[in-house]
């Protein structure tokens, strides 16, 4: 990923914990790595742990970042979220994982999407 590439996902991370912590998640983790990937954020949302995967481009729409969530991302993803669960010893927590798709269109400010349960979708 190019240097340009990297700063816009850093910010679009940043972007995604100001609004997950805007909306009472409170973030554990960020940038969490394990052999089978990273994990974006990592937050509770009451007694839910959220695994939080963000994806930013320049875009008019967040649909173009959401397609970057390809099913290998999904399942690199989902054995991230195992790996941590086992780490923390939360094998037994309430978890789900979430999406955050930024766009950054040409004029005026970040579009912003949340959408829960992203597996199931």
């Amino acid at each position: 990923m190019s240097t340009s590439g990297k700063k816009t996902g850093r910010d679009g991370e940043a972007l995604a914990a100001a609004w997950l912590e805007d909306h009472e998640f409170t973030i554990v983790a960020r940038n969490w790595h394990c052999p089978a990937g990273e994990l974006d954020i990592v937050a509770w949302q009451g007694d839910t742990l959220v695994f939080v995967e963000v994806k930013t481009c320049h875009a008019e729409d967040v649909a173009a970042a959401f397609v970057h969530i390809t099913p290998a991302k999904r399942q690199r993803l989902l054995a991230s979220v195992y790996h941590y669960l086992e780490a923390h010893a939360l094998t037994e927590a309430l978890w789900r994982v979430d999406a955050i798709g930024i766009a950054l269109p040409r004029r005026g400010g970040p579009i912003l999407e949340h959408l829960e349960d992203a597996l199931g979708w």
